[in-house]
């Protein structure tokens, strides 16, 4: 048993009325202790829950985010005059709606924009299909690769995909305990905080309720983190929604809310497995009920990393794009690269 981490436990988990914050530093070894494998299974179980029931602070975000830094993976900067951009989403997937986030990162690097994304393989508490099934889908298999080889392919492509499982064990070893504990701990919220990218970059998170957008602003804040964008998202996701107005963060102090409707592309959400079936078809320019969704999404985000001027030319150029078959091309391009790894 580690004395040290007890006293992390005895600190957040004294109750309502009693339990102490811890600081970004006391947060910083905690997480190295968990992620180190010091602290042992019953302590980080009983840490895991109370930090859930305590709510963690933007300063706490900050101190896990600093150890994710310190002893996981990171990317090297490439060579490219726009920052990466950090499409990330929930690590336990997705079960009702398409995570459109692939799409999307396909439109945006065949634009000239690089994007960064990672995760692992189904989790707890949800299980739903894990980002990495839908690259499978079309065609990349980012399993397989090292670090070396992500790094190669993404300084090429300008995309790229961190695996939990091979590049970050020390945190896929913490997985099983959400199982255990059936509950999403905050780390949950961490992952959708961690850039793997040592330049400049771009992070867009999703979140699902108001307080936790605003513990992970505060966190981005701490962190110095100028350039990032949160979004009220589909089941927790940075993809826009159809049906509702887009919630939408620009920065630690701007709000922006989107209205579908105003862009002729309100409707339903596309589902899970009706949107699997129409991927490679909405890449090549068909027009099923997948691409408003996609033209909603892709051209929010040129808009918002300065691609365009306004989100109706943004959706223009993605519907361009598609007709001409250039994401197609880059996708073919990503794929004969990728197999020579």
């Amino acid at each position: 048993m580690s004395q040290e981490f007890r006293e992390f436990v005895r600190k957040i988990g004294s109750g309502a009325h009693t339990h102490q914050d811890l600081t970004r530093a006391e947060m910083h070894r905690a997480m190295s202790l968990m992620l180190t494998q010091q602290a042992t299974p019953a302590q980080i179980g009983a840490f895991f829950i109370a930090h859930r029931i305590k709510r963690p602070t933007g300063a706490e975000l900050a101190g896990m985010l600093d150890a994710y830094e310190a002893l996981g993976p990171r990317l090297d900067a490439i060579d490219h005059p726009k920052p990466v951009v950090v499409l990330a989403q929930p690590y336990d997937g997705r079960d009702r709606t398409l995570p459109l986030s692939p799409l999307t990162a396909l439109v945006l690097a065949s634009a000239g924009l690089p994007v960064l994304q990672h995760g692992g393989e189904r989790m707890p508490t949800k299980e739903g299909l894990p980002l990495v099934a839908v690259w499978e889908a079309l065609g990349i298999n980012w399993r397989q690769y090292s670090l070396g080889q992500i790094q190669k392919i993404f300084a090429e492509t300008g995309l790229g995909f961190l695996y939990l499982p091979r590049h970050f064990p020390q945190a896929e070893a913490l997985v099983p305990y959400r199982r255990e504990i059936g509950k999403r701990p905050p780390i949950a919220t961490l992952e959708m905080l961690w850039v793997p990218y040592s330049g400049r970059h771009h992070l867009v998170a999703g979140f699902v309720h108001p307080p936790t957008e605003q513990t992970m602003r505060e966190a981005l804040t701490l962190r110095g983190t100028e350039e990032f964008t949160t979004v009220k998202g589909l089941e927790g996701s940075c993809d826009l929604p159809l049906d509702r107005t887009a919630i939408i963060g620009l920065g630690a102090n701007e709000r922006l809310l989107l209205k579908p409707q105003a862009y002729g592309v309100a409707g339903s959400n596309i589902r899970l497995e009706e949107g699997l079936a129409q991927m490679t078809a909405v890449l090549q320019g068909a027009e099923v009920p997948l691409r408003p969704a996609l033209l909603w999404n892709a051209g929010f985000y040129l808009w918002r990393l300065g691609v365009v001027s306004d989100i109706a030319e943004g959706m223009d150029k993605t519907a361009a794009r598609l007709d001409q078959q250039r994401v197609a091309k880059y996708l073919h391009e990503l794929t004969i690269l990728a197999a020579k790894g």
